[in-house]
């Protein structure tokens, strides 16, 4: 059975105090309801750490109200991380239609921050706590404060895997702050929205030029990546698998899928510990069946181009259950990489330019590789 979300609920009425008002002419606003649906967590990201989370923002008043700041304290009371301005509206994403600012929350309406805030595991918080700034749009217009949103961050161990393929150059294609990216992607399937995509990773194999294929791109047997072996990231037991979906023979021919299709051939691997291992867009003539009990390294399927994909890749992510959709998204440590160099961002990948080179590699351990790395992982 799963477990029940972390559910930490706060309908807060806000207390606005006018400059000069004495206490008894204090008023109070209907505002936010708050909720941290799944635990913070500290997770090593790179070389730093990061606490990882979504704040839901639900407006229960009769007006839009704007976001103008965010603060969020450790259990001392001391900061840790604030928002506003530029930053604070790259972090926030509505649900629903799209607005021309995304700090306005209508009546109504939910919005989600995306944190990912750098803190120290060393000196990890025992709890956060968080306090907001916003303004009235209409009405008196007035500014006024809240606070709310307690959270404990979640210190269990974290899933320490192998990597899922070998060799390289593969770029670990992400990005937090993408609008339609895997991190801001909740699917509400089963009867509650889910986010299993949190720490998703897209993994595409390129050449030293930043190059995906030689020859004709619209090939998909063409791309580097097309084909490669995808491997047991620990020790575990295949517990779903999808492997009826052909392969395009043409990027440019490739249907649309429906959400249901979406994810192509997939594999799930139970490693243990409440957590599935899930491969996606593999390519049909899966080597493994349901229940076949695999060791970390061993050949779970091959790289391919089913399902949603503008190229081949696969698309790797930790679930807290066997879904494709209905799970929410686990972090993960990756045991051992050589970090070769770096995109400056997602969009310099899409554009296919030459990756910049690292001075040297560097060998990283236990930490979920930081967004458009290129890696080289043990073997060939």
């Amino acid at each position: 059975m799963r477990e029940p979300k972390m559910r930490i609920k706060l309908l807060v009425f806000a207390l606005l105090t006018f400059a000069g008002a004495s206490p008894a002419k204090a008023q109070v606003n209907q505002a936010l309801d708050i909720a941290i649906p799944e635990a913070p967590h500290i997770l090593r990201v790179g070389a730093a750490d990061q606490l990882v989370y979504e704040l839901h923002l639900t407006n229960f008043s009769s007006l839009p109200l704007r976001l103008d700041r965010l603060s969020i304290a450790d259990d001392t009371g001391a900061p840790l991380k604030s928002y506003a301005d530029d930053e604070l509206a790259k972090a926030t994403g509505l649900v629903g239609p799209a607005e021309a600012d995304t700090r306005i929350i209508p009546p109504g309406r939910r919005a989600v921050l995306y944190i990912n805030a750098p803190v120290a595991a060393a000196s990890a918080p025992r709890s956060i706590s968080h306090g907001f700034t916003l303004g009235k749009i209409g009405g008196d217009g007035a500014s006024f404060t809240l606070s709310g949103g307690a959270a404990t961050p979640d210190t269990t161990a974290l899933s320490r895997l192998s990597p899922p393929l070998r060799g390289g150059p593969w770029v670990a294609v992400y990005d937090p702050g993408m609008e339609r990216g895997h991190r801001r992607v909740f699917y509400a399937t089963e009867g509650s929205a889910t986010l299993p995509g949190r720490f998703a990773i897209d993994w595409m194999k390129v050449d030293a030029n930043g190059k995906l294929s030689s020859g004709d791109a619209d090939n998909p047997a063409n791309h580097y990546g097309y084909g490669a072996e995808v491997l047991a990231v620990a020790d575990g037991t295949v517990v779903a698998l999808r492997d009826d979906v052909p392969d395009p023979a043409t990027r440019s021919g490739r249907a649309n899928p429906s959400i249901a299709d979406a994810s192509g051939n997939y594999v799930m691997l139970d490693i243990g510990g409440g957590r599935i291992a899930t491969y996606e867009h593999l390519k049909q003539g899966a080597p493994v069946a349901v229940g076949d009990r695999v060791k970390a390294g061993e050949v779970v399927g091959f790289l391919g181009f089913t399902g949603q994909a503008s190229a081949p890749h696969l698309h790797f992510h930790l679930a807290d259950r066997a879904a494709i959709l209905g799970a929410e998204g686990q972090p993960y440590v990756l045991s051992s990489l050589v970090s070769l160099g770096q995109y400056p961002s997602i969009e310099a990948f899409g554009r296919g330019e030459k990756w910049p080179a690292a001075n040297a590699p560097k060998t990283v351990r236990d930490s979920l590789p930081p967004p458009n790395l290129v890696v080289r992982f043990p073997g060939e």
